[in-house]
């Protein structure tokens, strides 16, 4: 081993001891040996063991430490504390901004073991909550955390939509007599995009020159050019002939599966020209079927029925349900949320701040629960007729039991249940754990149903259609958390909870009045599931909406 890889070794070990919170002491020993070693003018490898204890700034145990690596390769202390530290401790190490002590308190105080999950954490203004961090420093951690998320080449559909309309336009002003259109996993909205796709009918060693002047990655296979720039985003470019860009622009905004599908029923003949794309279903007598649910096979039976669901749109929705206020780690006062509110048109508000469980996002204890539902009553004096309801979003604790006792959680006007902690579980403990939180009558809404962070944490296993059908057998709405990083549930069992009768419920998850705007990918991703106004609970009516509540009180009678 060179002096390097041994120095490398040291440092790390400093600071996973310093992230363990164990003997400080060792630690800065360590960091000492790492900085001694990498400035020294001879290896070590040539060194005999009574010279290398000579060293100034290396002690007996050190200098044992460095023989172990120079005959073994390996530092044995090191390796046990590889073991017991999660691998995405090592990632936030990358983490300008942030050091072995605030990365213990990340993991040890928030729960938090991933990039993607501080990511979420600064978007909750949660590290705020703790010595050390201050707007400045969440900021900086946050902008350092997408700059190397942006890296690895995929985004979440709200990070890219912009990108790719940007660009569109930009094209088409370097390339004002050619088309692009943007097609594929962006024009079906996908919830992650991997890589960005026009069809175009410019010549593709123009495109290709166009991008090698800017130094993008390029690649050409048949009628196809893949680039790569600066920003790390695929893109791909689908050259057709003017004639057949309909049919083209048909078959990349389906999935592999409808395609097939439509293919086995309805044939399909490239010769065939189209001048608009709702033709080709006219030509096969359906009615249009838009590109976001063109998915899954069974999409063209509805559409052979005249079936097709007619999709919810954001302009339905009445209501924002599930939001979060300074009481706990959200960014505004409950009345600035509901002047948010009132301004974009909605008719009432749900405050659902964390429960006392949640001491990581200053969870509400009883006293002050009493406390912010006088102030809920002086507000809505005022804001009437608009309403703000009182909520909680209650943890579901381990044993599946809430985190009040019934007479606390029956003073509010409904109930979130959502998993914050301990996400590591099998699918057997995490369904006795949900089905017994969806049985407790307090409960109104699942929140975020497999707990997933897209990109960043998959879900805990979950049976969705027992999910589900305990969901309709206890009355309890199923939540679409609209974040562009949650969007759970998954839209692709929206058909089964309709099928079952039961009420989806698209909420932002707001911690600050700007993020009621993530309503909108809710409802993208609603749409792709085939979910209606109707069937929608943030979409009823104030009087609707107070009428269910009232129907719900009868499951705790």
């Amino acid at each position: 081993m060179d002096n390097y890889a041994i120095a490398d070794n040291f440092s790390l070990l400093s600071k996973l001891i310093d992230i363990h919170g164990d003997d400080s002491f060792k630690a800065k020993s360590y960091s000492v040996a790492a900085y001694t070693i990498e400035k020294l003018p001879v290896q070590l490898s040539t060194l005999e063991a009574e010279k290398i204890f000579s060293i100034k700034g290396i002690g007996q145990a050190t200098g044992k430490k460095i023989i172990e690596q120079l005959q073994t390769g390996r530092l044995s202390v090191l390796d046990e504390y590889i073991l017991k530290t999660p691998a995405g401790i090592f990632e936030l190490l990358k983490v300008k901004g942030l050091g072995p002590k605030k990365i213990s308190t990340i993991w040890k105080e928030l729960g938090i073991e991933t990039m993607g999950e501080l990511l979420y954490a600064c978007e909750e203004n949660r590290l705020l909550l703790y010595k050390g961090f201050g707007a400045k420093t969440q900021q900086n951690i946050q902008e350092s955390i997408e700059f190397i998320m942006a890296s690895k080449g995929s985004y979440l559909y709200s990070q890219i939509e912009n990108y790719s309309a940007q660009f569109t336009e930009r094209l088409q002003k370097s390339f004002p007599e050619n088309k692009f259109e943007i097609t594929g996993d962006l024009n079906r909205h996908a919830e992650v995009i991997h890589k960005l796709e026009w069809i175009t009918d410019s010549a593709i060693d123009k495109l290709e020159a166009f991008f090698k002047e800017q130094e993008y990655e390029t690649n050409i296979t048949e009628n196809i050019l893949w680039a790569k720039g600066p920003e790390n985003v695929s893109l791909e470019f689908h050259h057709t002939a003017p004639g057949n860009f309909v049919a083209i622009a048909f078959q990349r905004n389906c999935s592999p599966e409808f395609l097939t599908a439509w293919k086995e029923k309805y044939g399909w003949n490239d010769d065939i020209i189209f001048t608009k794309e709702n033709l080709v279903f006219e030509k096969n007598g359906l009615p249009f079927i838009p590109p976001f649910l063109r998915e899954t096979a069974n999409i063209l039976d509805l559409a052979s029925k005249n079936a097709l669901p007619e999709v919810i749109e954001t302009k339905d929705i009445r209501g924002i349900i599930h939001t979060h206020s300074e009481w706990s780690d959200g960014g505004n006062t409950i009345a600035e949320m509901a002047e948010g509110a009132i301004k974009k048109g909605m008719q009432y508000l749900v405050i659902s701040d964390h429960s006392q469980s949640a001491y990581y996002a200053k969870g509400l204890y009883p006293d002050r629960i009493k406390a912010q539902h006088v102030l809920i009553d002086e507000l809505n004096e005022k804001y009437k007729p608009f309403k703000i309801f009182k909520s909680i979003e209650s943890d579901i604790l381990n044993d599946g039991n809430l985190d009040y006792p019934d007479n606390i959680l029956a003073s509010f006007d409904l109930v979130i249940t959502s998993v914050h902690s301990n996400l590591k579980m099998s699918e057997e403990k995490a369904m006795v754990r949900l089905l017994k939180a969806i049985s407790n009558p307090y409960t109104t809404i699942l929140g975020h149903m497999t707990g997933r962070l897209l990109l960043s944490r998959n879900g805990y296993p979950v049976n969705h259609d027992k999910i589900i059908e305990a969901c309709a057998a206890h009355n309890v709405v199923i939540e679409l958390n609209a974040h562009s990083r949650r969007l759970d549930m998954d839209w692709r069992h929206i058909p089964k909870a309709l099928e079952k009768g039961v009420l989806i419920s698209i909420d932002p998850d707001a911690h600050a009045v700007d993020a009621f705007s993530d309503i909108r990918y809710g409802v993208l991703a609603a749409q792709k599931g085939g979910l209606t106004a109707k069937n929608n609970l943030s979409s009823f009516t104030l009087p609707e909406f107070e009428a269910f509540l009232e129907k719900q009180k009868t499951k705790r009678n």
